[in-house]
């Protein structure tokens, strides 16, 4: 491509001579990204698609302007502009920025952020130039975790820094919706509106364009298309693959399998394909952040490895959308609300089943220290379901016995309260309040 042509498609998307449009600011996002940039390492930012990667890179880029840099000295690139498709290469990097420079001719060391940059094939070497050259601020997104990981990993080891975004966390939600929630009171004073808010926070989730759809048509046209995107650009077309109807069929069943166990001999059984294929295809929907899955807690990681896992999807909404079954189960959707939640908070997270059968929907670890044991019910009205619940929680105490200070919870849509059992203590809390106002 020659430099007026690149030149043409960079000038729509800078904003070199055109004003910002207005975004809403995920601040924590925000916090952390400034925070990170300051090392001056590589930072890259990943999530699924459409989590909000780009406009939290368009923030920043606000944010240097607003603090002095010159527009002319940042670039931005997205390289899944689609007047760039033929061109795909490392070239194309060193094109770009070479007529970004001629043209812009920066005064500085120039700002550069590159959008979803998994396109190009071996981007590691070039950004390593640029780094080890000093020749540039440097920023990245992609939505490929496995391929993301592997190349950063090997060839820019000790030269970057990531930040995972999701879409928008229950909290995040009720910004958008022009609602803060600071305090007890905020929440009490407004209990049935929040729970109306809950309500469509679980049917469409928390894509953040979505969110700001208003016609219930549109919502759910919207996550098709996303749904059809991940499938079509993240797997498809990134592993060549032919077979996309098994693929999709693949996606639906555990999209709509949420908070249950997933061994891959079952689904090759009930899909009649491979065990290899079925395999693969699991791990390419995985690296998409489409699905998440959970391992089983056992100090023998052989154990971990060889047992089922619980799945999980990145949004409720995308999963309703394409079973509709999934979303009558609305315990189900629950725990996975919760399983999000305690993605942004924890770093390890497993389930656990005592010797005697008893599942506990999450055990949380902190490097060697098991910290919580937690369970996730819509209601403890019924009280064979309290006591089910209950009981097994304070069966994996037992069995963990020999771990100290473990907090035991139950999450329910029910009234906050402490339940004391064979002198342990059990917290009951209800989701709003510690998706809302708990920390920890």
């Amino acid at each position: 491509m020659d430099k007026k042509e690149i030149l043409a498609i960079l000038e729509e998307w800078n904003h070199w001579s055109r004003p910002f449009r207005k975004t809403f600011v995920r601040t924590k996002y925000q916090k952390e990204v400034s925070h990170k940039a300051n090392a001056d390492e590589i930072l890259f930012i990943k999530g699924v698609r459409r989590s909000g990667k780009s406009t939290i890179l368009l923030n920043h880029i606000e944010e240097l302007i607003a603090n002095g840099v010159p527009k002319e000295d940042i670039l931005f690139v997205n390289l899944e502009d689609p007047r760039f498709a033929t061109s795909l290469s490392l070239g194309l990097l060193e094109e770009i920025k070479q007529a970004y420079l001629y043209y812009m001719n920066p005064s500085k060391r120039p700002y550069i952020f590159l959008d979803e940059i998994q396109n190009i094939e071996g981007f590691e070497k070039w950004l390593l130039k640029e780094y080890e050259l000093q020749s540039s601020h440097l920023f990245a997104t992609g939505s490929n975790s496995k391929l993301l990981s592997k190349e950063i990993g090997s060839s820019l080891s000790g030269r970057y820094l990531d930040i995972q975004v999701s879409p928008l966390s229950f909290k995040e939600f009720l910004g958008f919706n022009t609602i803060e929630i600071e305090k007890p009171y905020d929440l009490a004073s407004r209990q049935m509106e929040i729970e109306r808010y809950f309500e469509q926070f679980i049917s469409y989730g928390g894509f953040p364009k979505v969110v700001l759809i208003e016609d219930v048509s549109l919502k759910e046209a919207e996550l098709k298309n996303y749904f059809d995107s991940i499938l079509l650009r993240d797997v498809v077309a990134r592993y060549k693959l032919d077979n996309f109807r098994v693929l999709e069929q693949l996606s639906i069943l555990l999209l709509s399998s949420i908070g249950n166990l997933i061994s891959i001999t079952k689904i090759k059984n009930r899909m009649g394909v491979s065990h290899d294929l079925a395999s693969r295809y699991i791990e390419y929907l995985e690296n998409t952040y489409m699905i998440q899955s959970v391992p089983l807690f056992d100090w023998s990681l052989q154990k971990q490895y060889v047992n089922p896992k619980k799945i999980y999807s990145i949004d409720t909404g995308l999963s309703k959308r394409v079973s509709f079954e999934v979303g009558k189960r609305m315990g189900d959707m629950l725990e996975n609300i919760v399983y999000l939640e305690l993605k942004r908070r924890y770093s390890e997270i497993y389930y656990f089943k005592t010797s005697q059968g008893y599942e506990v929907d999450f055990l949380l670890k902190e490097y060697e220290q098991i910290t919580h044991l937690l369970q996730v019910s819509q209601t403890l009205e019924d009280d064979k379901t309290k006591k089910r619940e209950l009981r097994a929680l304070v069966k994996a105490y037992d069995e963990l016995k020999h771990v100290d200070s473990i907090r035991l919870w139950l999450l329910t849509m029910d009234e906050s309260s402490i339940e004391q059992i064979d002198g342990k203590e059990i917290e009951i809390i209800n989701i709003l309040e510690w998706l809302l106002l708990k920390s920890e």
